[in-house]
């Protein structure tokens, strides 16, 4: 049976896609090319399904949440802060898996950010 290898990419509309592009840029350090190749670090990547009625998403319009692995989920989600976006003021640590946080990209979009253990 022939197998994925990976997430290829993960798209977005966006009213602006240049200022979001801008955005992800800045305040998460997602360096990009332009044409939004992305080399990123080797660690686990989730993929899981959620009831349609959950609230994890934040809006319940937002059918998808993209997670980022960071090193060190404080310190990004204070860089965050400092740039005025949106973050969520609650965090999570689970056992076995790691430390969770939230921001609101500028279009609206529910971002799930991960520090594994």
């Amino acid at each position: 049976m022939e197998r994925v290898l990976g997430i290829g990419g993960h798209f977005l509309r966006a009213t602006d896609p240049a200022a979001l592009n801008t955005w992800y840029r800045e305040c998460l350090g997602l360096d990009a090319d332009e044409f939004g190749e992305w080399h990123q670090a080797d660690g686990p990547t989730v993929f899981a399904t959620f009831e349609s009625d959950t609230d994890y998403f934040g809006s319940r319009t937002q059918q998808t949440m993209l997670n980022f692995r960071v090193r060190d989920l404080e310190a990004m989600l204070a860089q965050l802060r400092a740039k005025g976006a949106d973050v969520a003021g609650e965090t999570q640590d689970m056992d076995g898996v790691g430390r969770f946080g939230w921001v609101t990209d500028p279009e609206g979009n529910r971002i799930e950010l991960w520090q594994p253990e």
